[in-house]
This record gives structure tokens, sequence and C-alpha cells, in this order.
């Protein structure tokens, strides 16, 4: 965003902006929510065209697994934050080195997944080339 801050950038986004406005008030569209979508999607595209923005990393398949985990970390540090005391401070020393562990085995099995599904393919692979030749 800070390239919103040259002028040049600045004057060549407020022209796609509104060139892309002007090309929405000829489509009439009596549905706000179809609307709000061309605004949002016509904002995200001058955005990506003009400012070089890049779409957010989506997380890993195998973070699903770990968000009921992230929420107790996430509640623990809340309560430590709203209420220092020791036992909520033991109750977060607890909870965090839990919650990193856990991330890792759950990420360490989905590799090994991915790596077993891997071998598997080229081991079949190999099988094949074999008995063609």
């Amino acid at each position: 965003m800070r390239k919103l801050n040259e002028l040049e950038v600045r004057k060549e986004y407020q022209i796609e902006i509104t060139n892309r406005f002007v090309a929405l008030e000829n489509l009439g569209d009596d549905d706000i929510t179809r609307a709000w979508e061309n605004i949002e999607e016509n904002i995200r595209t001058a955005a990506k065209d003009i400012l070089c923005l890049q779409e957010l990393k989506q997380h890993k398949p195998w973070f699903d697994e770990c968000l009921g985990c992230l929420d107790h970390m996430k509640q623990a540090e809340l309560q430590w934050l709203q209420d220092p005391r020791q036992n909520n401070v033991d109750n977060l020393n607890n909870v965090s080195p839990d919650g990193s562990r856990h991330f890792r085995q759950i990420k360490k099995k989905y590799v090994k997944a991915i790596f077993e599904e891997l071998e598997t393919k080229l081991a079949s692979k190999i099988l094949r080339t074999c008995i063609v030749e």
C-alpha cells in the first residue's frame, strides 16, 4: 500500500477505479449483493493490476486440525493478560509448549503422508516402466 504514496501510482489507481465504476453504472444491478460483489471485485482487480498486490496466503490443510488447540492457546494468553496471577502464568507456560508440540506433530504427519503418496506414485511409475521394457 506504500505505493499509493507515489503520485503517479495514486493517479493511475484512481483512473483505473473510476473507469471500473463507470462500467458498473451501466450494469444497473437491482440486487444489492451482486452490486457489492462487483464493487469488491473491481477494487481487488485494480489493486492487483496497479499496485501489484498479492492474494493473502491460504493456510495449509494440516492447520485445520490445529484450530482447536490454537483457540485454547489464545484463551490461556487472554486469561493471563487480563489477570497476570501465577496460576494463569503457569497455565500459559503449560499450554504454549503443548500447542507448539501438537502443531509440529500434525505438520509432520501431513508431510509424511505426502512423501508416502509420492513414493507410492514413483514406485508405481518405475514398475510400469520396467514392465514395458
